[in-house]
């Protein structure tokens, strides 16, 4: 099982990458999102920061524990705001991801 959960958390860690970088970017449907749900552009900044972060943990085995924590917190995060923004769609990859993650997670089992 060794193999699987790092090829896993190898593309989970460039997930959180490309996501981190979109957030931080600041592309139109980031700016649109921030505008319609009343959130101040900086809760997308800070999490693009922890999702850059938590690729950086997620890319390293030795910190891959605490990157997965984080990514887990920082997803949950994502989720419940898409699902009380009524965004059910977009929230259903954060979902993945969630299980994704505990792949990850049951590696240290």
């Amino acid at each position: 099982m060794g193999s699987e959960t790092e090829s896993i958390s190898v593309s989970l860690a460039a997930l959180f990458a490309l996501a981190g970088a979109l957030q931080l970017s600041r592309i139109a449907p980031v700016r649109r999102a921030c505008l319609r749900w009343g959130y101040a552009p900086s809760r997308f900044r800070v999490t693009g920061a922890l999702e850059l972060l938590s690729a950086g943990l997620l890319a390293v085995p030795s910190t891959r524990p605490w990157g997965v924590a984080l990514a887990a917190a920082t997803n949950f995060s994502i989720v419940t705001l898409l699902l009380y923004n009524r965004a059910y769609l977009i929230a259903l990859p954060g979902i993945g991801v969630a299980a994704a993650l505990l792949l990850t997670l049951f590696q240290w089992a």
